[in-house]
Protein backbone atom coordinates (compact mmCIF):
# COMPACT_ATOMS: atom_id res chain seq x y z
CA UNK A 1 0.00 0.00 0.00
CA UNK A 2 1.33 3.43 -0.96
CA UNK A 3 0.66 5.93 1.81
CA UNK A 4 -1.05 9.28 1.42
CA UNK A 5 2.13 11.32 1.79
CA UNK A 6 3.69 9.49 -1.15
CA UNK A 7 0.51 10.00 -3.11
CA UNK A 8 0.54 13.73 -2.46
CA UNK A 9 4.24 14.24 -3.11
CA UNK A 10 4.77 12.57 -6.47
CA UNK A 11 1.86 11.65 -8.71
CA UNK A 12 4.22 11.21 -11.66
CA UNK A 13 5.78 8.14 -9.98
CA UNK A 14 2.52 6.26 -10.52
CA UNK A 15 3.17 5.66 -14.19
CA UNK A 16 6.49 3.98 -13.48
CA UNK A 17 4.79 1.71 -10.95
CA UNK A 18 1.93 0.83 -13.25
CA UNK A 19 -0.58 2.56 -10.99
CA UNK A 20 -3.18 4.90 -12.59
CA UNK A 21 -2.34 8.55 -11.98
CA UNK A 22 -6.00 9.42 -11.39
CA UNK A 23 -7.62 8.83 -8.01
CA UNK A 24 -7.54 5.17 -6.92
CA UNK A 25 -10.15 3.40 -4.79
CA UNK A 26 -7.46 2.49 -2.25
CA UNK A 27 -6.83 6.18 -1.52
CA UNK A 28 -10.33 7.64 -1.42
CA UNK A 29 -10.02 8.38 2.28
CA UNK A 30 -6.75 10.23 1.82
CA UNK A 31 -6.53 13.88 0.87
CA UNK A 32 -5.05 13.87 -2.60
CA UNK A 33 -2.56 16.64 -3.38
CA UNK A 34 -0.59 17.76 -6.39
CA UNK A 35 2.45 19.99 -6.19
CA UNK A 36 3.12 21.84 -9.44
CA UNK A 37 5.74 24.28 -10.59
CA UNK A 38 3.94 27.64 -10.57
CA UNK A 39 1.85 27.81 -13.76
CA UNK A 40 1.75 30.58 -16.35
CA UNK A 41 -1.22 31.75 -18.41
CA UNK A 42 -0.22 32.15 -22.05
CA UNK A 43 -3.45 33.84 -23.16
CA UNK A 44 -5.19 36.33 -20.87
CA UNK A 45 -7.54 39.30 -21.20
CA UNK A 46 -7.32 41.77 -18.32
CA UNK A 47 -9.26 44.65 -19.94
CA UNK A 48 -8.66 48.11 -18.46
CA UNK A 49 -10.15 50.61 -16.02
CA UNK A 50 -12.46 49.28 -13.30
CA UNK A 51 -12.65 45.86 -14.94
CA UNK A 52 -8.86 45.51 -14.86
CA UNK A 53 -8.76 46.40 -11.17
CA UNK A 54 -11.49 43.82 -10.48
CA UNK A 55 -10.08 40.81 -12.30
CA UNK A 56 -6.27 41.16 -12.21
CA UNK A 57 -5.94 39.82 -8.64
CA UNK A 58 -7.54 36.49 -9.65
CA UNK A 59 -4.89 35.81 -12.31
CA UNK A 60 -2.07 37.16 -10.16
CA UNK A 61 -3.05 34.73 -7.40
CA UNK A 62 -2.79 31.59 -9.54
CA UNK A 63 -0.23 32.41 -12.23
CA UNK A 64 3.34 33.68 -12.15
CA UNK A 65 3.28 35.15 -15.66
CA UNK A 66 0.69 35.80 -18.34
CA UNK A 67 0.68 36.81 -21.99
CA UNK A 68 -1.63 39.83 -22.03
CA UNK A 69 -3.92 40.31 -25.02
CA UNK A 70 -3.81 43.79 -26.61
CA UNK A 71 -7.42 44.20 -27.83
CA UNK A 72 -8.30 47.33 -25.88
CA UNK A 73 -9.91 50.48 -27.25
CA UNK A 74 -7.72 51.86 -28.73
CA UNK A 75 -5.65 48.73 -29.37
CA UNK A 76 -2.18 48.31 -27.90
CA UNK A 77 -0.29 48.63 -31.17
CA UNK A 78 2.93 50.36 -30.07
CA UNK A 79 5.65 49.51 -27.59
CA UNK A 80 4.97 52.74 -25.71
CA UNK A 81 1.31 51.75 -25.31
CA UNK A 82 2.33 48.27 -24.14
CA UNK A 83 4.67 49.73 -21.50
CA UNK A 84 1.90 52.05 -20.27
CA UNK A 85 -0.61 49.20 -20.15
CA UNK A 86 1.82 47.07 -18.18
CA UNK A 87 2.16 49.84 -15.63
CA UNK A 88 -1.63 49.93 -15.24
CA UNK A 89 -1.69 46.17 -14.70
CA UNK A 90 1.00 46.32 -12.03
CA UNK A 91 -1.02 48.92 -10.14
CA UNK A 92 -4.02 46.57 -10.22
CA UNK A 93 -2.34 43.49 -8.76
CA UNK A 94 -2.08 43.10 -4.97
CA UNK A 95 0.92 44.52 -3.15
CA UNK A 96 3.69 41.96 -2.85
CA UNK A 97 2.53 39.94 -5.84
CA UNK A 98 5.25 38.51 -8.08
CA UNK A 99 2.92 38.45 -11.10
CA UNK A 100 4.70 39.37 -14.34
CA UNK A 101 2.56 40.50 -17.29
CA UNK A 102 4.17 39.70 -20.65
CA UNK A 103 2.91 42.22 -23.16
CA UNK A 104 1.87 41.85 -26.81
CA UNK A 105 1.25 44.21 -29.69
CA UNK A 106 -1.92 44.29 -31.78
CA UNK A 107 -1.01 43.68 -35.42
CA UNK A 108 -2.57 46.18 -37.82
CA UNK A 109 -2.22 46.87 -41.53
CA UNK A 110 -0.10 49.90 -40.56
CA UNK A 111 2.42 48.08 -38.36
CA UNK A 112 5.94 49.34 -39.09
CA UNK A 113 8.84 46.84 -38.98
CA UNK A 114 10.74 49.37 -36.86
CA UNK A 115 8.04 48.99 -34.20
CA UNK A 116 8.77 45.26 -34.14
CA UNK A 117 12.45 46.03 -33.52
CA UNK A 118 11.55 48.44 -30.74
CA UNK A 119 9.23 45.87 -29.17
CA UNK A 120 11.89 43.17 -29.20
CA UNK A 121 14.46 45.51 -27.66
CA UNK A 122 12.05 46.61 -24.91
CA UNK A 123 12.17 43.34 -22.96
CA UNK A 124 8.50 44.00 -22.17
CA UNK A 125 6.80 42.91 -25.41
CA UNK A 126 7.03 39.18 -26.10
CA UNK A 127 4.74 38.60 -29.08
CA UNK A 128 2.39 40.15 -31.65
CA UNK A 129 -1.28 39.20 -31.91
CA UNK A 130 -3.13 38.70 -35.17
CA UNK A 131 -6.84 39.45 -35.04
CA UNK A 132 -8.61 39.16 -38.38
CA UNK A 133 -10.78 42.28 -38.53
CA UNK A 134 -14.14 41.55 -36.92
CA UNK A 135 -13.19 38.16 -35.46
CA UNK A 136 -13.90 38.85 -31.77
CA UNK A 137 -14.14 41.50 -29.04
CA UNK A 138 -12.47 44.79 -30.05
CA UNK A 139 -11.11 43.38 -33.30
CA UNK A 140 -12.45 46.14 -35.53
CA UNK A 141 -8.89 47.42 -36.00
CA UNK A 142 -7.61 43.99 -36.97
CA UNK A 143 -5.81 42.81 -40.08
CA UNK A 144 -7.40 43.07 -43.53
CA UNK A 145 -4.30 42.49 -45.71
CA UNK A 146 -2.01 39.93 -44.08
CA UNK A 147 0.08 39.04 -47.13
CA UNK A 148 0.33 42.61 -48.40
CA UNK A 149 0.44 45.46 -45.91
CA UNK A 150 1.45 43.24 -42.95
CA UNK A 151 4.19 41.29 -44.72
CA UNK A 152 7.14 43.60 -43.85
CA UNK A 153 6.25 43.43 -40.13
CA UNK A 154 5.88 39.65 -40.31
CA UNK A 155 9.25 39.32 -42.01
CA UNK A 156 10.85 41.38 -39.25
CA UNK A 157 9.18 39.18 -36.63
CA UNK A 158 10.58 36.06 -38.29
CA UNK A 159 14.03 37.64 -38.38
CA UNK A 160 13.89 38.57 -34.67
CA UNK A 161 12.21 35.33 -33.52
CA UNK A 162 9.17 37.24 -32.28
CA UNK A 163 6.16 34.87 -32.06
CA UNK A 164 2.95 35.60 -33.93
CA UNK A 165 -0.16 34.71 -31.92
CA UNK A 166 -3.14 34.04 -34.16
CA UNK A 167 -6.86 34.18 -33.53
CA UNK A 168 -7.43 31.41 -36.03
CA UNK A 169 -10.78 32.20 -37.62
CA UNK A 170 -11.81 33.67 -40.93
CA UNK A 171 -14.46 36.37 -40.77
CA UNK A 172 -16.24 35.76 -44.07
CA UNK A 173 -19.93 35.71 -43.19
CA UNK A 174 -20.49 33.11 -45.91
CA UNK A 175 -18.42 30.63 -43.87
CA UNK A 176 -20.34 28.78 -41.15
CA UNK A 177 -19.20 29.95 -37.73
CA UNK A 178 -18.41 26.36 -36.73
CA UNK A 179 -16.07 25.97 -39.75
CA UNK A 180 -14.12 29.21 -39.45
CA UNK A 181 -11.09 27.68 -37.72
CA UNK A 182 -10.81 24.93 -40.31
CA UNK A 183 -11.05 27.41 -43.19
CA UNK A 184 -8.49 29.72 -41.53
CA UNK A 185 -5.98 26.88 -41.39
CA UNK A 186 -6.32 26.17 -45.09
CA UNK A 187 -6.63 29.70 -46.46
CA UNK A 188 -4.45 31.74 -44.08
CA UNK A 189 -2.24 29.68 -41.80
CA UNK A 190 -0.93 27.13 -44.28
CA UNK A 191 -0.03 29.82 -46.88
CA UNK A 192 1.58 31.94 -44.15
CA UNK A 193 3.86 29.11 -43.07
CA UNK A 194 4.77 28.42 -46.68
CA UNK A 195 5.67 32.10 -47.14
CA UNK A 196 7.54 32.46 -43.83
CA UNK A 197 8.53 28.98 -42.61
CA UNK A 198 10.84 30.42 -39.92
CA UNK A 199 8.05 32.47 -38.28
CA UNK A 200 7.18 31.14 -34.83
CA UNK A 201 3.40 30.81 -34.42
CA UNK A 202 0.97 30.08 -31.59
CA UNK A 203 -2.54 29.06 -32.58
CA UNK A 204 -4.54 30.55 -29.75
CA UNK A 205 -7.47 28.78 -28.07
CA UNK A 206 -7.78 25.91 -30.56
CA UNK A 207 -11.22 24.33 -30.83
CA UNK A 208 -11.13 21.60 -33.48
CA UNK A 209 -9.61 18.30 -34.47
CA UNK A 210 -8.52 20.12 -37.63
CA UNK A 211 -6.26 22.37 -35.55
CA UNK A 212 -4.84 19.39 -33.66
CA UNK A 213 -4.07 17.54 -36.90
CA UNK A 214 -2.41 20.60 -38.42
CA UNK A 215 -0.23 21.27 -35.38
CA UNK A 216 0.80 17.63 -35.17
CA UNK A 217 1.82 17.73 -38.84
CA UNK A 218 4.34 20.54 -38.30
CA UNK A 219 7.86 20.35 -36.91
CA UNK A 220 7.87 20.63 -33.12
CA UNK A 221 8.98 24.03 -31.86
CA UNK A 222 7.74 26.02 -34.86
CA UNK A 223 4.01 26.06 -34.12
CA UNK A 224 2.17 25.42 -30.87
CA UNK A 225 -1.25 26.03 -29.36
CA UNK A 226 -2.89 27.32 -26.24
CA UNK A 227 -5.94 25.47 -24.95
CA UNK A 228 -8.66 26.87 -22.70
CA UNK A 229 -10.59 25.09 -19.95
CA UNK A 230 -13.89 25.78 -21.71
CA UNK A 231 -12.83 24.08 -24.93
CA UNK A 232 -11.58 21.06 -22.95
CA UNK A 233 -14.75 20.67 -20.86
CA UNK A 234 -17.69 22.09 -22.81
CA UNK A 235 -19.12 21.41 -26.25
CA UNK A 236 -21.59 23.48 -28.23
CA UNK A 237 -24.57 21.89 -26.47
CA UNK A 238 -23.49 23.84 -23.39
CA UNK A 239 -24.58 27.09 -25.06
CA UNK A 240 -28.18 25.92 -25.47
CA UNK A 241 -29.03 23.32 -22.82
CA UNK A 242 -31.84 24.53 -20.53
CA UNK A 243 -32.20 27.70 -22.58
CA UNK A 244 -29.64 30.08 -24.00
CA UNK A 245 -26.56 30.17 -21.73
CA UNK A 246 -24.79 33.51 -22.36
CA UNK A 247 -22.00 32.80 -19.89
CA UNK A 248 -20.91 29.81 -22.02
CA UNK A 249 -20.66 31.97 -25.14
CA UNK A 250 -17.12 32.68 -26.29
CA UNK A 251 -15.19 33.14 -29.49
CA UNK A 252 -14.04 30.92 -30.99
CA UNK A 253 -17.42 29.36 -30.28
CA UNK A 254 -17.62 25.93 -28.61
CA UNK A 255 -17.62 23.05 -31.09
CA UNK A 256 -18.96 19.50 -31.47
CA UNK A 257 -18.13 16.79 -28.93
CA UNK A 258 -15.82 15.01 -31.39
CA UNK A 259 -13.64 18.14 -31.49
CA UNK A 260 -13.60 18.46 -27.71
CA UNK A 261 -12.48 14.86 -27.41
CA UNK A 262 -9.71 15.38 -29.96
CA UNK A 263 -8.35 18.37 -28.03
CA UNK A 264 -8.48 16.49 -24.72
CA UNK A 265 -6.56 13.58 -26.25
CA UNK A 266 -3.92 15.90 -27.66
CA UNK A 267 -3.42 17.92 -24.50
CA UNK A 268 -3.30 14.94 -22.13
CA UNK A 269 -0.96 12.95 -24.38
CA UNK A 270 2.10 14.68 -22.97
CA UNK A 271 2.89 16.51 -26.22
CA UNK A 272 5.03 19.62 -25.83
CA UNK A 273 3.04 21.41 -28.53
CA UNK A 274 0.20 22.48 -26.19
CA UNK A 275 0.18 24.72 -23.16
CA UNK A 276 -2.14 26.51 -20.79
CA UNK A 277 -3.92 29.60 -22.05
CA UNK A 278 -7.14 30.40 -20.24
CA UNK A 279 -8.48 33.06 -22.62
CA UNK A 280 -10.15 34.38 -19.47
CA UNK A 281 -12.22 37.25 -20.88
CA UNK A 282 -14.40 39.07 -18.36
CA UNK A 283 -17.47 41.14 -19.14
CA UNK A 284 -19.87 42.80 -16.74
CA UNK A 285 -22.99 40.67 -16.23
CA UNK A 286 -25.32 43.11 -17.94
CA UNK A 287 -23.20 43.00 -21.08
CA UNK A 288 -23.34 39.20 -21.18
CA UNK A 289 -27.06 38.92 -20.41
CA UNK A 290 -28.24 41.37 -23.04
CA UNK A 291 -29.98 41.33 -26.42
CA UNK A 292 -26.52 41.22 -28.05
CA UNK A 293 -24.38 39.51 -25.44
CA UNK A 294 -20.59 39.81 -25.45
CA UNK A 295 -18.36 36.83 -26.20
CA UNK A 296 -16.02 35.79 -23.42
CA UNK A 297 -15.82 33.52 -20.37
CA UNK A 298 -14.29 34.65 -17.08
CA UNK A 299 -12.49 31.53 -15.89
CA UNK A 300 -9.48 32.90 -13.97
CA UNK A 301 -10.84 31.81 -10.55
CA UNK A 302 -11.51 28.21 -11.67
CA UNK A 303 -9.09 27.47 -14.51
CA UNK A 304 -6.55 25.41 -12.57
CA UNK A 305 -9.32 23.40 -10.93
CA UNK A 306 -10.81 22.61 -14.33
CA UNK A 307 -7.52 21.68 -15.97
CA UNK A 308 -6.85 19.26 -13.09
CA UNK A 309 -10.32 17.78 -13.61
CA UNK A 310 -9.63 17.14 -17.30
CA UNK A 311 -6.25 15.51 -16.68
CA UNK A 312 -7.57 13.40 -13.82
CA UNK A 313 -10.49 12.10 -15.89
CA UNK A 314 -8.02 11.22 -18.66
CA UNK A 315 -5.77 9.34 -16.20
CA UNK A 316 -2.99 11.81 -16.98
CA UNK A 317 -2.33 13.79 -13.81
CA UNK A 318 1.35 12.98 -14.23
CA UNK A 319 1.33 15.09 -17.41
CA UNK A 320 -0.48 18.11 -15.95
CA UNK A 321 2.64 19.98 -14.78
CA UNK A 322 4.25 20.01 -18.22
CA UNK A 323 1.09 21.49 -19.72
CA UNK A 324 0.62 24.13 -17.02
CA UNK A 325 4.23 25.03 -16.29
CA UNK A 326 6.85 23.79 -18.77
CA UNK A 327 5.64 23.74 -22.37
CA UNK A 328 4.81 27.44 -22.54
CA UNK A 329 8.09 28.92 -21.30
CA UNK A 330 10.04 26.35 -23.31
CA UNK A 331 8.31 27.45 -26.53
CA UNK A 332 8.79 31.15 -25.77
CA UNK A 333 12.42 30.63 -24.79
CA UNK A 334 11.87 31.83 -21.22
CA UNK A 335 13.04 30.21 -17.98
CA UNK A 336 10.67 27.92 -16.14
CA UNK A 337 9.33 29.18 -12.83
CA UNK A 338 11.00 27.95 -9.65
CA UNK A 339 8.22 28.49 -7.11
CA UNK A 340 5.52 25.91 -6.44
CA UNK A 341 1.74 25.74 -6.16
CA UNK A 342 -0.30 23.00 -4.51
CA UNK A 343 -3.66 21.64 -5.66
CA UNK A 344 -5.72 19.74 -3.11
CA UNK A 345 -8.62 17.46 -3.99
CA UNK A 346 -11.13 19.16 -1.74
CA UNK A 347 -14.63 20.11 -2.95
CA UNK A 348 -15.42 23.82 -3.08
CA UNK A 349 -18.29 25.82 -4.48
CA UNK A 350 -17.77 28.47 -7.14
CA UNK A 351 -19.52 31.76 -6.23
CA UNK A 352 -22.74 32.52 -8.11
CA UNK A 353 -21.27 35.90 -9.02
CA UNK A 354 -18.57 38.36 -8.01
CA UNK A 355 -19.78 41.81 -6.98
CA UNK A 356 -17.89 45.04 -7.69
CA UNK A 357 -18.73 48.73 -7.55
CA UNK A 358 -19.56 48.79 -11.27
CA UNK A 359 -21.70 45.63 -11.25
CA UNK A 360 -21.26 41.84 -11.28
CA UNK A 361 -19.12 39.31 -13.11
CA UNK A 362 -20.30 35.72 -13.40
CA UNK A 363 -17.39 33.23 -13.34
CA UNK A 364 -17.28 29.99 -15.29
CA UNK A 365 -19.14 27.14 -13.52
CA UNK A 366 -20.86 29.66 -11.24
CA UNK A 367 -22.66 27.96 -8.35
CA UNK A 368 -21.19 24.54 -9.12
CA UNK A 369 -18.90 22.38 -6.99
CA UNK A 370 -15.39 21.61 -8.20
CA UNK A 371 -13.07 18.93 -6.85
CA UNK A 372 -9.63 20.54 -7.04
CA UNK A 373 -8.65 23.65 -5.13
CA UNK A 374 -5.39 25.64 -5.32
CA UNK A 375 -3.75 26.11 -1.92
CA UNK A 376 -1.24 28.78 -0.86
Amino acid sequence: MINASFLSSNISTFSALGIPSSSNANFRAAKMELTLTRPDDWHLHLRDGDLLAAVAPYSAKHFRRAIIMPNLRPPVSTTAAAVAYRESIMKAVPNGSDFNPLMTLYLTDKMDPDEIKLARESGVVHAVKLYPAGATTNSQDGVTDLFGKCLPALQEMAELNMPLLVHGEVTDHNVDIFDREKVFIETVLRPLIQRLPQLKIVMEHITTADAVNFIESRREGTIAATVTPQHLILNRNSIFQGGLQPHNYCLPVLKREIHRQAIVSAVTSGSKRYFLGTDSAPHERRRKESSCGCAGIFNAPVALSLYAKVFEEAGALDKLEAFTSFNGPDFYGLPRNTTKLKLTKQPWKVPEHLAFSFGEIVPMFAGETLDWQPCY
